[in-house]
C-alpha cells in the first residue's frame, strides 16, 4: 500500500472515522440513500474526534456535516460495486489478517509470558545437559524408545552416582558433549535457547538431574551448576597479546610487562595511558581499553568473566590473569542491573512474539477454542486414509481425487463435520518437496497442523461476533479503503490527470494567485570607484545596459558586469532598504565596488500556472469535491432525526 493511502487511512481512523457496529434495535438517528446510521454508530465515530471534547452544539453539528459528506461518498462507492472488486477485497482482507491477530492469542499468557521471561533474567544459570535425540513428529514407539533410554542414564547418575561430565562425553547425542562434557556455559532467558529447555533449567533445583525434558531435539537431563544474579558489567582492560605461535621466551616477557604494567596501577599512575602506551588491543586502546556490556552469559572468555565478577567496586583492577588472547588486567567501570519490567516491556513483547514461547498462548487459545464449539475428535479414522497415501507426498506430486469418497468424520467442531478428505484436501495443497520419512509419521503430523489451522480459521469468522470493537475496526477499515479509492478517483487523479480542466479552472481563477509586489534590481560590478561612478552617470542619463556595457569594457574586459533579477520582498537584506527606483549604496566585494540599481517596483500581478501548479491543483481538487458532493447529494437523500440528534452530547 503506497504512502499516501497509509496516512489518508491514519487521518481516516483517528479523525473522521468510519462506520462503526449497526445492531438492529438501536436509535437511527438519520439514513443516507435509504441506509440506516445509528446513535451508537456515529457516537463511536465522533467520541474520537478532538470536537466530542466540547460542549458547543455548533461543533456537533459541523462535526455532523463532515460525517455526512463521507456516508455520501461511501454510499456512492457502494453503488458502483466497489466493494466487490478482487483488489477491495484482497486489501481488506489482508488488513483483516493483521487485526485479528491479538484476537487469535490468549492474551493473559502472552502477558504472562513476559513477566516470567523478566523474572527469570534476572538470573544466568551454569548448566549441562545430555541429549537422546527424538524426531519431534516420531511414532509413539520410537517417542518411548527415546524416553526409556534416557530414564536408564538418569538411573545411572542418580543411584549409580555417575559422574554427569564423564557420562555426557560418553553418551549424549549432543556433537558438542565430548569436547565440553555437555557445559553449555551460561544461559539467560530469551538468549538462543529453546523455551522448553529453558523452562526446565529455571524450573530445576541446583545441583539436581532434572526429569526428561522434551525440545524438537529429543530428550535432555538437565543439571544446573550455578544460579548467579543477572548484572552488567562494564570493564576496560589493558592486554598483552599472545598467539599459538608464541615461544616460551614470548610468554615470559609478556608476563612481566603486564606484572610491570600492574605494579605502575598500584602505585596510581593513570589508567588510559598506560592503555594508550602498552595495550595490544587496537581497537580499544585508544579508548582506554573499554568494551561492551559483560555478564556471565555474554561472549566473554570464562576466565576474563571470572576476573570481572570478582571485582567488588567500580575503579577496582585484577591482578594480571591469562585467556587464549593473552595477559590481560581489568578494570570495572560500573554495574547495573535489569532497568524496571515497565521499561523493559515492550522489548520483551517484540522478543517474546519472535521466540517459540509465543506458540504458548497460540496453544492456549486451541484449546479454549475445542471447549468453546464442542470439539470431538474421530482419530481411528485417520489410519484409513494412510492407505491412500504413497511416497509421491514426499515429491509434491500426491493428490486426494482417490478420496473422494472418504467421508467418514475426523472431528467435529460446532456441529461442523470435518472428514477424511477433507484432510486429503489439505495434504493436497500443503505438502512440500522434503526427504521421505515414514507416512504415519507423515500423516499425523499433517493432521496435526490441520486440526489446529481449522480451529484457528473457524474462531477468526466469529470475531465480529464476539467482538465489537472488531467489528467496529473492520467496517472503518472497508469504508476508509472504499473512501480513499473513489476520492482517489474522483477528485486527486483527476486534478492531476485533467490538464485542460486545470487550465480552464486556473484562467477562472487566475487572481488568486498572485505575486506580491517585487523589485526589478539590476547588481553592478565595477572594477574601481572611478569606473563605478561612471556606471552611475550613465545610469541617470536613461543610458541602457546594453550601452552602457559596450561603452565601459570597449577597452577593459570584465571592467563591469551587470545581472539583472526580480526580488521578493525578505529576500535580500539591501533590496528591502532600498525599496524605491534607484541606486545603492557603494560595497567591495572580492577586491570590486559593487552597488545595486532598483530599476522599477513590479505591482502585483498573476503567476502562470507553471510557478504554482501545486497551490492550483490543491484548489482544484477542493473545487471538483465541492461539486462531487452537490452531486451526491442530489442524488441521496439525506434525512436527520433531529430530536435523536438532540440527545447526542
Amino acid at each position: 500500500m503506497n504512502m499516501k493511502r497509509c496516512v489518508f487511512l491514519f487521518v481516516i481512523l483517528t479523525g473522521l472515522s468510519l462506520a462503526a457496529q449497526n445492531n438492529s434495535g438501536e436509535q437511527i438517528l438519520m439514513t443516507v440513500g435509504g441506509d440506516a446510521v445509528t446513535v451508537r454508530e456515529f457516537e463511536n465515530v465522533y467520541k474520537k474526534n478532538p470536537a466530542a471534547n466540547t460542549t458547543d452544539q455548533k461543533s456537533l453539528e459541523e462535526y455532523l456535516e463532515l460525517f455526512i459528506n463521507f456516508k455520501l461518498k461511501v454510499r456512492e462507492a457502494k453503488t458502483l460495486g466497489m466493494d466487490t472488486t478482487i483488489g477491495f477485497k484482497n486489501e481488506l482482507n489482508g488488513y483483516r489478517k493483521q487485526l485479528s491477530q491479538p484476537y487469535l492469542t490468549d492474551t493473559l499468557i502472552t502477558d504472562k509470558l513476559l513477566k516470567e521471561a523478566y523474572d527469570r533474567m534476572q538470573f544466568h544459570l551454569g548448566c549441562s545437559h545430555i541429549l537422546i535425540k527424538v524426531d519431534p513428529n516420531a511414532l509413539p514407539k520410537d517417542t518411548m524408545a527415546a524416553y526409556l533410554k534416557i530414564m536408564k542414564i538418569r538411573d545411572r547418575i542418580v543411584k549409580g552416582k555417575e559422574n554427569f561430565g564423564k557420562l555426557a562425553e560418553q553418551v549424549s547425542e549432543d556433537p558438542y558433549a565430548k569436547g565440553n562434557l555437555g557445559s553449555l556455559g551460561y544461559f539467560t532467558a530469551l538468549a538462543g535457547f529453546v523455551y522448553p529447555f529453558e523452562s526446565g533449567a529455571y524450573n530445576a533445583k541446583v545441583g539436581e538431574v532434572t526429569m526428561p525434558v522434551r525440545t524438537q531435539f529429543g530428550y535432555h537431563l538437565i543439571l544446573v551448576t550455578e544460579k548467579v544474579a543477572h548484572v552488567d558489567i562494564y570493564t576496560s582492560h589493558i592486554m598483552i597479546k599472545l598467539s599459538k605461535t608464541s615461544t616460551k621466551e614470548d610468554s615470559l616477557n609478556a608476563k612481566k610487562k603486564i606484572d610491570e604494567i600492574y605494579e605502575k596501577l598500584k602505585n596510581g599512575a593513570d589508567w588510559n595511558e598506560l592503555c594508550k602506551q602498552f595495550s595490544d588491543d587496537n581497537g580499544t586502546k585508544s579508548r582506554g581499553g573499554e568494551l561492551p556490556a559483560l555478564s556471565m552469559s555474554s561472549n566473554f572468555p570464562q576466565e576474563f568473566k571470572a576476573a570481572a565478577m570478582k571485582l567488588g567496586k567500580d575503579g577496582d583492577f585484577s591482578p594480571p590473569f591469562t585467556t587464549r588472547f593473552g595477559w590481560h588486567v581489568v578494570k570495572r567501570n560500573s554495574a547495573k542491573t535489569l532497568p524496571p519490567f515497565a521499561d523493559m516491556k515492550n522489548d520483551l513483547k517484540s522478543r517474546v512474539a519472535k521466540d517459540m514461547r509465543s506458540n504458548t498462548g497460540r496453544d492456549a487459545l486451541i484449546g479454549k477454542i475445542k471447549n468453546w464449539y464442542g470439539f470431538k475428535e474421530s482419530k481411528m479414522n485417520l489410519p484409513e486414509l494412510k492407505k491412500m497415501l504413497d511416497s509421491t507426498v514426499f515429491t509434491g506430486k500426491w493428490t486426494s481425487e482417490k478420496c473422494t469418497k472418504m467421508v467418514k468424520p475426523l472431528f467435529i467442531l460446532d456441529g461442523k463435520t470435518y472428514t477424511q478428505f477433507d484432510l486429503a484436501k489439505y495434504i493436497e495443497t500443503h505438502m512440500v518437496v522434503k526427504n521421505k520419512t515414514d507416512l504415519e509419521l507423515f500423516l499425523n503430523t499433517m493432521y496435526k497442523t490441520w486440526v489446529e489451522e481449522s480451529l484457528v480459521a473457524y474462531e477468526e469468522t466469529k470475531l465480529e461476533q464476539k467482538y465489537p470493537k472488531f467489528k467496529s475496526l473492520m467496517e472503518e477499515y472497508r469504508d476508509g479503503i472504499l473512501l480513499f479509492d473513489l476520492t482517489d478517483k474522483k477528485v486527486w487523479s483527476k486534478a492531476v490527470k485533467d490538464t485542460a480542466g486545470l487550465r480552464k479552472y486556473y484562467e477562472a481563477n487566475k487572481g488568486k494567485w498572485l505575486w506580491d509586489e517585487r523589485a526589478d534590481v539590476s547588481t553592478w560590478s565595477c572594477k574601481d570607484a572611478k569606473v563605478a561612478g561612471a556606471v552611475k552617470k550613465l545610469l541617470a542619463k536613461g543610458v541602457s545596459e546594453k550601452d552602457i556595457l559596450a561603452k565601459m569594457n570597449k577597452k577593459v574586459k570584465d571592467n563591469v558586469t551587470v545581472t539583472t533579477k526580480i526580488y521578493m520582498k525578505g529576500e535580500n537584506a539591501t533590496v528591502d532598504a532600498n525599496w524605491t527606483p534607484g541606486v545603492t549604496k557603494d560595497q567591495t566585494e572580492s577586491g570590486r565596488v559593487v552597488f545595486m540599481n532598483v530599476n522599477k517596483l513590479v505591482k502585483p500581478t498573476p503567476k502562470s500556472l507553471a510557478e504554482c501548479k501545486g497551490l492550483v491543483t490543491a484548489d482544484y481538487q477542493t473545487h471538483l469535491e465541492k461539486e462531487w458532493l452537490a452531486e451526491l447529494k442530489g442524488k441521496y437523500k439525506v434525512e436527520v432525526n433531529k430530536d435523536v440528534l438532540k440527545t447526542i452530547k
